[in-house]
């Protein structure tokens, strides 16, 4: 088969002509790149109702700043240095007078301990999130606070920027105990610079001050920034995974004493985060700032239930994740996570007569939840010491709760020593769902579409809980589309799937990339959110097998120079050799002299000192230098290294062509638990193989690399740590067919992630469909991003002609396309 590469990008006349909107090119005729093969007699995996859904996590402001509509930063003044360095409990306030945040028994109550002390003529401003409070012009704000205060005092409450006055300031009396205040401004200009300020004519104590838009999601109190919500709802979500992520199941697990300080950085617990919003706790979050709980259970509950989507909370093992390893052997400690877990189960489902749906019902919600799907656990790294708990949830669960699904989980990647224990336990113990989950680069999805191929039919399902690739350029997007078609090919083993983090506060990132960017006054969808939407509006009911012709791919040897590295550890490296398969030597350096022969990236401190090159910056992150020539191949790598301080261990690379592209041998990482040889492709990475283990401060180590071809060969002191050979293909041409049972439309999915048109041969299999079929089509440049100002990554949708039962479409360049084909 002739297999013509036309090379010129997506100019206006390939768009037209993939939407059959102009004839092929004459010489095109005889030209087919791909076939795709439908056949329609035949049953493929039926697709659940539940396959596609979002995973919520308080990381990069999500909440607080995000979708919890407050303006006010700190409303409680429980920011604490001991939470994060740069914060006080004045924390995004400014005062004008004197003031004093307080801590006594004169508080609130026992959660929301921290008050602000106000003298007579003094005022204070709160300055929001990233550039200010937002407010737009003509809407309305609600405004509260808890104050106490002498007779006759006045709170003077006023909205402004520094171009002068956004509302009409408001006049509150204030007199005695501690009581809820409130006021309404409507917004004279529009502003994202805005400030609230609060000045009181006598002394008074403040606390939970807050600043609500009017206009939240679906109108409702303590509710949601209502074009994040929005954006979430549009993507049809079938379930929403909250709380996290690994502010689950990490910090102290400890229980809230009220003879002390409220307990800090506290795993999150969900107790903590109902009833009334001014009785909830401020708690240090995993990702390094404070979250308020305003945001809590009984809201993911209601906003799953507004969107339409199955509710599946998260609960702490006991066991911590996230780099972090420890288990608690409290059986007391244990046993009330437990029964926290079936409280939660009540609060959820329970009639207003138990004792947690009468606390619903309080909360405004007589009717039960329906939950149906319940996690434990998260990214734990010790598999076994985590089983044993979950076994022990799992039982009481059951025992009181046969119908909710317990959900366990394999660890934080997609392979090695956790991910192989922990599936070996699941399968052994027959547990029903078992959550995966992995960030890797584009090129490991292009490689991984058969995944879940071999996945054995009568074990647990997949929940593949997190997943993502490493940026959110259109190619990230593509090699994602490519590998969720592979997901939908196997839906009788994946049910349930979710990218993952889903928003990020553009001025506060812990994590990239995520699927929402926003700042205080404006969202945008990623390119990779436009790939979900397409994929979560259009599921289908049911796989109709299909199959595609690939794309020839020749692979050469690893090739590549070699280089050192460390993260977040110093360490000094000595005897580095480098000798080709018939024993010329390539490099031999042994540090007496200079490191004239390695390149360094600018990050780290290195220096030769007592023969040896030390990387002395304990706190430096991927510190590589390299060496040697980028075209060498088949050659054996020796490096004597020696831990000296900090985190982790050592990082020796191989195949280096450049900084974003290389592949190297982590001992001793993910905070020295676990080592693993990780590929680096376009500056995403991959792991390879991974098994557990850790590195000794102070003791020398021999290290050797043994490339062959493709196939790679590691020695740790001598011995054979182990070897992997990197010869799997990345597909760039993908596709699946699926049946949409309401309509009885097929759905032709096809994901073409290279620079190059492909025109493909579409064979029905002699199914009657319509001449005329509706097409989406998401296409571009490789490297496009969305921003908030540009938006390159938007899908097309129009009508295209000449459908029938053997017909020829070219898929532009870069690009997903969604054929909807009628039954004609």
């Amino acid at each position: 088969m002739s297999r013509t590469r036309w090379r010129y990008g997506l100019t206006a006349t390939a768009c037209l002509l993939a939407a059959g909107l102009v004839p092929a090119p004459a010489h095109a005729e005889d030209v087919t790149d791909y076939a795709i093969t439908v056949d329609p007699t035949d049953r493929g995996a039926k697709i659940d109702d539940t396959m596609y859904g979002v995973f919520f996590e308080d990381i990069n402001r999500a909440a607080d700043g995000g979708l919890y509509a407050e303006l006010v930063q700190n409303r409680s003044f429980e920011y604490s240095t001991a939470d994060n360095g740069s914060y006080t409990p004045l924390t995004s306030w400014a005062v004008s007078g004197t003031a004093e945040v307080l801590d006594d028994s004169g508080r609130l109550n026992e959660r929301n301990r921290n008050y602000l002390s106000l003298s007579a003529g003094s005022a204070v401003t709160n300055s929001g999130y990233n550039t200010g409070v937002r407010v737009e012009q003509g809407k309305r704000y609600d405004f509260s606070v808890w104050a106490r205060a002498d007779a006759g005092s006045t709170l003077t409450v006023g909205l402004k920027d520094a171009a002068g006055t956004l509302a009409t300031a408001r006049q509150v009396a204030v007199s005695g105990g501690w009581k809820k205040y409130t006021a309404t401004f409507t917004a004279s200009r529009t502003s994202s610079h805005g400030r609230l300020a609060v000045a009181s004519s006598g002394a008074a104590a403040l606390d939970m001050v807050s600043l609500f838009p009017r206009d939240t999601y679906k109108q409702q109190a303590n509710g949601l920034r209502k074009d994040l919500a929005q954006k979430i709802e549009a993507l049809n979500p079938s379930f929403v995974r909250f709380p996290g992520g690994c502010l689950v199941n990490t910090g102290s697990m400890q229980d809230y004493s009220e003879s002390s300080n409220w307990q800090r950085k506290r795993s999150y617990q969900w107790k903590d985060t109902i009833g009334p919003v001014e009785e909830r706790a401020t708690n240090a979050n995993f990702w390094g700032y404070n979250q308020s709980y305003g945001l809590g259970y009984y809201e993911y509950f209601r906003f799953s239930e507004d969107i339409g989507a199955m509710p599946l909370p998260v609960v702490p093992a006991l066991v911590t994740g996230c780099g972090q390893n420890r288990a608690t052997d409290d059986e007391a400690l244990l046993q009330r996570h437990i029964q926290d877990t079936l409280d939660l189960i009540e609060f959820a489902n329970g009639p207003v007569t138990s004792t947690w749906g009468k606390k619903r019902a309080a909360m405004g919600h007589p009717k039960p939840f329906g939950l149906t799907h319940l996690a434990v656990g998260n990214e734990e790294n010790l598999p076994n010491e985590y089983f044993a708990r979950f076994l022990k949830f799992r039982a009481a669960i059951e025992a009181a709760y046969p119908d909710i699904t317990v959900v366990s989980n394999s660890g934080p990647d997609d392979s090695g020593s956790t991910f192989d224990t922990a599936w070996k336990l699941n399968r052994e113990a027959n547990v029903d769902m078992v959550d995966e989950h992995y960030y890797n680069s584009p090129q490991w999805f292009l490689q991984n579409n058969d995944r879940y191929d071999s996945y054995d039919r009568s074990g647990p399902k997949v929940f593949l809980g997190e997943y993502a690739s490493q940026g959110n350029a259109l190619k990230n997007a593509l090699s994602e589309a490519a590998f969720m078609t592979g997901l939908e090919r196997n839906a009788d083993v994946v049910k349930l799937a979710s990218y993952a983090p889903l928003l990020a506060n553009e001025d506060y990132v812990q994590w990239r990339p995520d699927l929402i960017w926003f700042n205080n006054h404006a969202s945008w969808n990623s390119a990779n959110y436009e790939v979900q939407k397409l994929f979560m509006n259009n599921v289908g009911d049911r796989v109709v097998p299909s199959t595609a012709t690939g794309t020839p791919t020749v692979s050469g040897p690893i090739t590549g120079a070699v280089g050192l590295s460390t993260w977040a550890t110093s360490a000094a490296y000595d005897d580095v050799q480098v000798t080709s398969a018939d024993g010329t030597s390539l490099l031999s350096d042994d540090f007496s002299g200079d490191a004239s022969r390695w390149t360094h990236n600018g990050t780290g401190s290195w220096s030769i000192q007592d023969g040896a090159y030390v990387q002395s910056d304990a706190a430096a992150e991927n510190t590589l230098v390299t060496a040697g020539d980028p075209r060498w191949q088949d050659y054996d790598l020796h490096v004597r290294a020696t831990k000296k301080s900090g985190k982790e261990g050592f990082l020796v690379a191989f195949g280096v062509k450049d900084t974003g592209n290389y592949y190297w041998w982590n001992l001793g990482g993910w905070n020295n638990t676990q080592s693993a040889v990780e590929q680096a492709t376009d500056g995403g990475k991959s792991t390879l193989i991974s098994k557990a283990g850790s590195i000794e401060t102070g003791r020398a180590y021999d290290i050797d690399i043994k490339v062959r071809g493709r196939q790679v060969t590691l020695y740790l002191d001598g011995q054979e740590w182990g070897s992997f050979k990197d010869d799997k293909p990345a597909e760039p041409f993908r596709q699946v067919v699926t049946k949409d049972a309401a309509t009885g439309d097929l759905i032709v999915k096809v994901v073409n992630a290279q620079s190059a048109d492909a025109r493909t041969a579409i064979d029905l299999g002699g199914a009657k469909v319509a001449s005329r079929a509706r097409v989406t089509t998401l296409a571009g440049e490789p490297d496009s991003v969305n921003s908030e100002t540009n938006t390159p990554v938007t899908p097309v949708t129009s009508t295209v002609s000449g459908i029938a039962t053997k017909f020829t479409y070219t898929f532009p360049a870069n690009s997903v396309t969604f054929l909807r084909i009628r039954h004609g």
